[in-house]
């Protein structure tokens, strides 16, 4: 018999119609109420357990670090084989990727929800969190991070990311792939991430914002979050890295008073790289201090930048 976490935070999963506004109202379904309905295998129990009821748009990094520990503590017991943690779309990337990087045990964390409300007619939430569990529970999901599954497919924290804003099939890894599927009582795992990465939270995480760039943007914004005491920036820019020439002046001071800046591409597909040499150019940014994002997405990049600068970690160019 396996015993698997469950985890509640809200989101669309956990959504009711109000009948004053007749729209959803995400979060006030209990974690007991969705489980019921999973019909799971009688090779698995579940213990249901709430964290927060929230929309995932009200998730900040208190929140975070909040699920971070209640997971560490519950995996304090042996007899836990994996965790599922329900949560709403929105951020839900986000979610997966810090715990992905602050959370060194082994076993299997999947986190799942749904595009449409338990409620709703052709709902995806009963089939999510029922796969997930059974992922949970699965012996080869052991080493692989931080999941996530979605409509019968098993990302990678580190690439996931929701393209779609409503259909079912709202979550896709762009130029990688899924590891695997879970196909009614059978799951496949094709792939492994090539490494895991660990950081220990020395303390509390820091502001990190994303300044998105376009044509004939201005560098006002980051003289802001400069001058506001921010820690660190994720500029996105297209392309390669290509911001426009007139912020330069705005990342010179901002990496003056001794911000950290990374760079990412705006583009679904490729890195950042040094291949021009003309002024906004991730040549020019780099030559000024600014780190470069590889194939980071801007969430992802403020993620990891914050995990780093709370975990204490110098040169942060190195891992990136």
């Amino acid at each position: 018999m396996k015993k698997i976490v469950m985890l509640s935070t809200g989101g669309t999963i956990a959504s009711k119609r109000n009948p004053e506004t007749g729209l959803l109202t995400a979060g006030l379904m209990t974690g007991e109420e969705l489980a019921k309905q999973c019909d799971l295998p009688e090779t698995i129990t579940v213990d249901v357990q709430s964290v927060f009821q929230i929309p995932s748009n009200h998730m900040t990094f208190k929140e975070l670090v909040i699920l971070k520990e209640k997971i560490e503590a519950i995996f304090s017991d042996e007899s836990v084989a994996g965790i599922v943690v329900t949560h709403g779309t929105d951020t839900l990337e986000e979610t997966a990727y810090f715990l992905d990087l602050t959370i060194a045990d082994e076993r299997p964390i999947v986190m799942t929800g749904s595009q449409r409300g338990p409620t709703v007619l052709g709902t995806d939430a009963f089939v999510n969190l029922r796969q997930a569990i059974m992922l949970a529970a699965y012996d080869d999901a052991r080493g692989l991070g931080t999941l996530v599954l979605f409509n019968e497919r098993i990302f990678s924290a580190r690439y996931v990311e929701k393209v779609h804003a409503s259909n079912v099939a709202g979550f896709i890894s762009n130029g990688f792939g899924y590891l695997g599927i879970v196909d009614e009582e059978n799951i496949y795992i094709y792939q492994r991430p090539f490494k895991r990465e660990y950081f220990a939270l020395q303390r509390e995480l820091p502001e990190i914002e994303i300044v998105s760039c376009s044509l004939g943007s201005s560098g006002r914004f980051i003289q802001y979050a400069t001058d506001i005491g921010l820690e660190g920036l994720i500029v996105e820019a297209p392309g390669r890295g290509h911001a426009p020439p007139q912020i330069m002046d705005h990342v010179h001071y901002a990496i003056q008073q001794g911000m950290n800046i990374v760079l990412t591409t705006d583009a679904a597909e490729g890195e950042v790289k040094v291949v021009y040499d003309f002024p906004g150019s991730a040549y020019d940014l780099k030559k000024s201090g600014v780190v470069l994002g590889s194939d980071y997405s801007s969430k992802k990049a403020r993620i990891k930048l914050a995990v780093l600068l709370a975990a204490g970690q110098e040169n942060i160019d190195h891992f990136f």
